[in-house]
């Protein structure tokens, strides 16, 4: 009678899921590989064929069976159609945490359990471990890495019966790894972006669901110094994508500190810091374990490798404000992920600043 554990390991035909299958087989479990297949666009040249090929080529290498999933309609729902709709409403949403919520932790997670799985692994770097009793996210052991901000709104359940093969690696390490392992995938260049995406620039492939109108770039006395593209495009702290004019453009770099979706205008400055604020509303939050005291002081990142700060988190009635202890830069529809140490407590979307 066979006791393995059954684990479904999300194949993406990259490196650090193909290493991540290889580990779990090595330590005894029955592995399955899975090539989740997403939605992309017709005008874009996307690479799913042929990573879907190379987590073929994994799983044969290491003789483990393959399936997989097409979840073209969901994510196109889920997570695509969010995005653009994000981006209508003028602010920059992060489809990497959608899609893991959504995608790989909840219709894939789902499938596999129905079809055998007692677990599921991806290579995310990324940990979990058990503390008081409950299952925590912890970061990844590679700082450069870590992942752990695009996975905030994982359920403890579901954190339970995953595994993360690799959090305990860097990179070179999981490279290393793969080489040893003899995975025909061990020198393939990590993915860039999004797949959906591709080559196209963000603006191209907007361009293809929202009608973008040329406008005014204003400076911080509401003088016109240049255009822009479609205030929707971006983003608090942005450098580049739109043009200063003349005299103004040789007085340095010019940042995104404000704008106006109705206007169609954005406001820059020569100052990045003008755009820094003290606190921001947060909406749609997370507790990966419990709902923590009303008034909490932890840290937190507001984009993926940015250096933690000092935050304080007001609870009332349900509504959640973040208290930042020195302002700090940060952009509606971006999540603010809540650190105690290496520990996920969990987070919220930014809803705006004051």
């Amino acid at each position: 009678m066979n006791n393995k554990k059954i684990v479904f390991v999300g194949l993406s035909g990259g490196v650090d899921s193909g290493t991540s299958a290889a580990i779990l087989k090595e330590r005894g479990y029955g592995v399955v590989g899975v090539f989740i297949k997403i939605w992309q666009p017709e005008f874009i040249e996307c690479t799913w064929r042929e990573d879907r090929l190379d987590a073929i080529r994994i799983a044969a290498s290491l003789d483990i069976p393959f399936r997989e999933i097409d979840l073209s309609h969901e994510y196109k729902k889920e997570v695509v159609d969010s995005m653009v709709s994000d981006y209508e409403r003028g602010i920059t949403p992060n489809p990497d945490i959608l899609c893991n919520e959504k995608i790989k932790f909840g219709v894939f997670a789902q499938w596999a359990f129905d079809h055998g799985a007692d677990l599921i692994a991806t290579g995310h770097y990324a940990r979990t471990a058990t503390i008081d009793g409950k299952t925590a996210l912890l970061r990844g052991a590679d700082t450069e890495k870590d992942q752990s901000y695009f996975l905030y709104r994982i359920g403890e359940r579901e954190l339970a019966r995953t595994l993360f093969p690799i959090g305990d690696l860097c990179k070179s390490q999981v490279r290393e790894r793969a080489r040893t392992f003899g995975l025909p995938v061990a020198q393939k260049p990590d993915s860039q972006g999004l797949c959906f995406v591709g080559d196209v620039s963000m603006r191209d492939f907007l361009a293809r669901y929202i009608t973008l109108k040329e406008g005014t770039v204003l400076d911080t006395k509401g003088n016109k110094i240049g255009t822009h593209d479609g205030a929707v495009l971006y983003t608090i702290g942005q450098r580049h994508g739109f043009t200063v004019n003349g005299a103004e453009a040789r007085k340095g770099i010019h940042y995104v500190v404000k704008l106006s979706i109705e206007d169609n205008t954005i406001m820059v400055s020569l100052d990045r810091g003008a755009a820094a604020v003290g606190k921001a509303d947060l909406s749609d939050l997370h507790w990966i374990s419990e709902v923590p005291r009303p008034s909490l002081h932890t840290h937190a990142q507001s984009r993926y490798r940015e250096k933690p700060f000092a935050i304080t988190v007001h609870s009332s009635d349900d509504r959640f404000t973040a208290v930042f202890d020195e302002p700090h830069l940060i952009s509606p529809g971006q999540s603010l992920v809540l650190y105690d140490g290496e520990r996920v407590l969990g987070g919220g979307v930014i809803e705006m600043s004051h």
